[in-house]
């Protein structure tokens, strides 16, 4: 024989102050987990949303990143011509030639400083990233220092602004343009002419090489041309599928999370298993009352449990319904790859959010085992005796 949900749920009443308490410590636990896990999954979100994959990105042969990358002058005219190259209407090859260069700048806010990725890039550049789109201003023009940035990123450096201008090393530059790149990694760039960032930064080589290959077939050829040339020591990538494997930023955060989310767990086990304690010791001649009644030991553990239960995933849905507060907030972390400042969005998302829960039915459940156990072991006689 069970005992009714009504039991559990005015035990869950009479008692509101030790449910307050505890459904407050789980929903912590829950609103820091989910926020942690939407960090990497916003950061995540922002490399799969970049780049084409009609295009290839060739590097180094054994960098890990752009960033640790070096492409020679003499590498570039020797694919500059590639056959399968797609060309534009002047017979113009499809080709940038990127540099890539940290700067340390300081925010808008005064809260010190970061690092922002400058990429120079090639006239052709902007054509084969059109997810890029100038919003304000105008581009740059070559040999001016000057630069465009993203809005994102506009928001959160000092000299950013259009028209506004800011130093780093021995130049200054212009802010001539804003971009929207569409919540990519693009939005955490600065981009300004190749060549003219190679003169100003002393840079003899590009960091990286952005095709566009005429078709299917020929990007097949083309990464399997560089891969059998040993002569050029470079290794071609389908642009898109690159950025979307550049989430090692979101690893550390995950782990912070899981590491975060256990440490409060165990407080939250704890502090349930005390509520539950509690709640055994203010109802032993109850507990003792209903096993005269005929209900048995298991049915005293479930219902115990149930209450458990009940409880923590209250805690779980309010810790959700906290965390939809920052769900898609702007806000920037270091990038592991290249030591930048990345801007993303928080993303809380259904299944994030039903993760987040069923996790505080689990923190539930083992803080209210133990003390469901003592409850089904107390003696008839004894409870029936206690105060």
């Amino acid at each position: 024989m069970a005992l009714p949900l009504r039991y559990n749920i005015r035990n869950v009443l009479v008692r509101w102050r030790s449910t307050i308490t505890t459904i407050l410590g789980i929903a912590l636990v829950v609103s820091v987990y989910v926020l942690m896990q939407a960090m990497a999954a916003g950061i995540e979100k922002s490399s799969a949303n970049t780049g084409s994959p009609d295009n290839l990105l060739i590097i180094r042969r054994g960098s890990t990143a752009e960033s640790s990358s070096i492409v020679s002058r003499e590498q570039l005219r020797t694919l500059l011509y590639s056959p399968e190259i797609a060309r534009t209407a002047a017979d113009e090859p499809l080709v940038s030639a990127d540099v890539l260069v940290l700067l340390n700048l300081p925010r808008r806010d005064g809260g010190g400083e970061a690092n922002v990725l400058l990429r120079g890039v090639s006239p052709r550049g902007r054509d084969l990233r059109a997810q890029v789109v100038l919003v304000e201003g105008r581009w740059f023009d070559r040999g001016k220092r000057e630069v465009v940035v993203s809005q994102r990123l506009a928001a959160r450096f000092a000299g950013f602004g259009l028209n506004e201008e800011f130093r780093s090393g021995p130049a200054t530059y212009r802010v001539v343009g804003h971009t929207d790149a569409g919540k990519s990694a693009f939005d955490s760039e600065v981009w300004m002419d190749a060549d003219e960032a190679r003169a100003l930064f002393d840079r003899e080589q590009y960091s990286s090489l952005l095709v566009r290959p005429k078709d299917a077939e020929a990007a097949t050829n083309l990464i399997a041309r560089l891969e059998k040339d040993k002569r050029l020591q470079l290794v071609a990538h389908v642009e898109s599928a690159y950025y979307a494997k550049q989430t090692g930023t979101a690893t550390p955060i995950k782990w912070l999370g899981n590491f975060l989310a256990i440490a409060m767990s165990v407080g939250a086990v704890f502090a349930a298993m005390n509520t539950m304690y509690a709640a055994v010791g203010a109802r032993t001649r109850e507990i003792g009352t209903l096993r005269v009644l005929g209900f048995r030991r298991r049915t005293v553990v479930l219902s115990f449990l149930l209450e458990g239960a009940l409880l923590a995933g209250l805690g779980g849905a309010l810790g959700c319904a906290l965390s939809l507060f920052m769900n898609g907030y702007a806000v920037g972390t270091l990038n592991f790859a290249t030591f930048s400042e990345t801007v993303f969005e928080f993303r809380i998302t259904p299944a994030l959010m039903l993760q987040g829960l069923l996790f505080s039915i689990v923190v539930g459940i083992l803080g209210t085992l133990l003390p469901a156990l003592r409850a089904s072991r107390l003696p008839v006689i004894a409870a029936l005796k206690s105060l």
